[in-house]
């Protein structure tokens, strides 16, 4: 009998580490948690679009900060989740508010994609945490039960030493190897004229 029960045990522990290959600490940070439960790292999230041909890829960042940074051809639909509004300042920059037709238009572009309530997507920002979360929660409130965010976002976390202290560069789909670009493509980025 205990051969049985430690077969059961063991069985369910593997099936359990298999269930979460492709899933990323829980973040502690607060702003970065989401109502899914659901954490992917930059190379987990590239993982998945290669085995998943109908997972998509949503960059939520503003297109400025896309121009400044880089972004990848990977992304399947670009919609900010904040604009930055130039005409108004606050403190040492733009006030950064809620793009208020965020969630029609990737429900636009999901529809285009023939998405649908199991489709596997994966909301990326700057660094996984006051944008990718809150919107991978509002898909799946909206019932796509597979939203996810992308923990170390585009340009990953800040370093803590040496002489690039507090630059962008451990980890995030730039700094692992991912293929980026700071080439644009008109056809995905997000413009004031769609």
């Amino acid at each position: 009998m205990k051969a049985v029960h430690f077969s059961i045990t063991l069985f369910a522990s593997l099936f359990l580490i298999a269930l979460n290959l492709n899933a990323a600490d829980v973040p502690k940070k607060e702003t970065a948690l989401t109502k899914s439960g659901l954490y992917v790292t930059a190379l987990e999230a590239y993982d998945i679009l290669q085995k998943d041909q109908k997972a998509l890829l949503i960059d939520v960042r503003d297109p400025v900060e896309i121009m400044f940074t880089g972004w990848t051809n990977d992304t399947d639909i670009h919609v900010p989740f904040r604009i930055v509004d130039r005409t108004r300042v606050t403190g040492k920059s733009f006030e950064f508010p809620l793009n208020e037709t965020f969630m029609e238009e990737v429900e636009e572009k999901l529809a285009e994609y023939g998405a649908n309530k199991s489709t596997t997507l994966l909301f990326m920002c700057r660094s996984g945490s006051t944008r990718s979360a809150p919107a991978a929660s509002m898909f799946f409130e909206l019932g796509y039960k597979n939203s996810y965010t992308i923990v170390d976002g585009f340009e990953g976390g800040k370093l803590k030493e040496g002489n690039s202290m507090g630059v962008r560069a451990k980890n995030g789909w730039r700094n692992s190897g991912l293929p980026w670009t700071y080439t644009l493509d008109s056809n995905k980025l997000y413009t004031v004229f769609d």
